[in-house]
């Protein structure tokens, strides 16, 4: 089957699948690069008042190839990197030692035989280094944390005995990200009892009983922590040096007076953000307590002990997300919120608008978090291309700078001019060729024609 030009700049590409030729694949199909099956999404709402940069997600389960995955801001692919359909979490980009950074946990490895660890790629997409928790503990999924300080908050989630009872408490640690040193180390038995929970005591006394569900922690403006416990429905500032709660918000021993509508359960990724408000995605579930699922921005009065509900952002249709989910604050003013167990990523206005909002194009696929950046890739790799016919199809898997394709040929793979250019309009393009070029190779160009590397040459069979 010939491949039309058309389709390739479109989101999901036309191509034989299980279900039978001419029905379209649950995944996205690169010709230039075949060995990336990226899920296809589908753009419901996309406005110019969108903020500028990529979405970072990581999509997990349901998917032909899982791993973290950049898009623009019409649900075209910028970078993936395929690791399994278990996938990773908490995708972003960071800054490690004044440079920016991508990030994310894995879990164990397909054969188990290698233990979760955190990565951290720099912005050619290159590993700089693993980290791993220190004293023999493993890390989990909920949060990898960089610094100003160049070290990293991790999340433990940690078997302990509390008669006549195992119990999965919440822990974390501050570990320096070059040594491996730990630098502080908290666990929530001890600090936190177990009559807090929200969370079904299982009958069965053998069964572990998952109390607490650390999920956020973060340095608060004052030096001391701040942790998000899913399963008593609090927020925790813990102190830096002693370990001691300082104060609970929300639960059942609240030390804030909760104004309308702040109440909050099962909730993920509370954020301090500059102007002293917290923000935080309320899941609301499970079991379900609200309507629906809410990006929530609190004002927070230490002093007086209060709490007001400053914003709340809800999706339209609604969405109840059991499990994680987050919201981030734009530099904009706009709020980027993922959904979690829900496969949609939404944007809104300051006052509650949807300018964006997108989802998996299949049931059953879903990204832990999901951010927003003003990504600048660089890859170390080269441009790909590959010959199909007369057409020859070219990406370059992460860059961001590249605006058009500059076209080379000629009668020997060391003699190639250029002979045309057409503009970068998606994650891979398809180039007519002349009929009389027997040798071909592309040229990324960036936005003043300059060029920033080039492909292998190609002999057209």
């Amino acid at each position: 089957m010939k491949r039309g030009v058309l389709g390739l700049f479109a989101v999901g590409v036309l191509v034989p699948s299980a279900a039978g030729a001419g029905s379209y694949a649950p995944y996205r199909h690169f010709v230039s690069r075949p060995d990336l099956k990226p899920p296809r999404v589908k753009m419901i709402v996309r406005t110019r008042h969108a903020s500028p940069g990529y979405i970072f997600i990581a999509p997990k389960k349901k998917v032909e190839e899982g791993g973290p995955l950049i898009l623009d801001n019409r649900g075209r692919v910028i970078w993936f990197l395929p690791v399994d359909r278990r996938g990773v979490t908490d995708f972003r980009e960071q800054h490690y030692r004044g440079k920016p950074v991508l990030t994310w946990w894995r879990g164990k490895s397909a054969d188990n035989k290698r233990l979760g660890r955190y990565s951290i790629y720099d912005n050619s997409y290159r590993l700089i280094t693993y980290v791993r928790p220190g004293h023999g503990l493993s890390g989990d999924m909920h949060e990898f944390k960089i610094t100003p300080r160049n070290t990293a908050l991790i999340t433990l989630s940690h078997r302990v005995r509390v008669e006549p009872r195992n119990v999965l408490e919440g822990a974390f640690q501050e570990v320096d990200v070059r040594t491996g040193r730990v630098l502080f180390e908290w666990h929530s038995v001890g600090h936190v009892r177990l009559i807090e929970s929200y969370y079904h005591l299982p009958r069965n006394p053998d069964k572990t009983y998952d109390y607490f569900h650390i999920n956020t922690v973060e340095v608060d403006r004052d030096g001391n922590f701040l942790v998000s416990a899913r399963n008593t429905h609090t927020i925790y500032k813990i102190n830096q040096k002693t370990g001691a709660v300082m104060w609970r918000l929300g639960g059942k021993r609240s030390d804030f007076e909760l104004g309308k509508g702040v109440r909050f359960a099962w909730q993920h990724d509370v954020r301090r953000q500059s102007d002293g408000t917290l923000t935080l995605f309320d899941n609301e579930a499970a079991p379900k307590v609200r309507k629906q699922s809410r990006g929530l921005v609190l004002r927070v009065d230490e002093r007086r002990k209060t709490v007001t509900v400053a914003h709340s952002f809800v999706h339209t249709p609604p969405l109840v997300a059991v499990d994680q989910g987050n919201m981030q604050k734009l530099s904009s003013g706009n709020y980027l919120v993922g959904w979690g167990h829900q496969p949609y990523v939404t944007e809104f206005g300051p006052q509650g608008k949807t300018l964006l909002d997108l989802r998996f194009g299949r049931s059953g696929v879903d990204s832990y978090r999901a951010y927003r950046f003003a990504w600048v890739g660089r890859p170390h790799s080269k441009p790909t291309i590959a010959v199909d016919g007369d057409t020859l199809y070219v990406s370059w898997n992460g860059a961001t700078e590249v605006r058009s394709w500059q076209l080379m040929g000629g009668p020997d793979k060391k003699k190639l001019r250029p002979l045309l250019a057409v503009p970068k309009t998606g994650f891979e393009a398809a180039i007519p060729l002349p009929e009389d070029v027997p040798w071909v190779a592309v040229r990324a160009l960036d936005r003043l024609g300059r060029s920033l590397a080039r492909s292998a040459a190609v002999g057209r069979a």
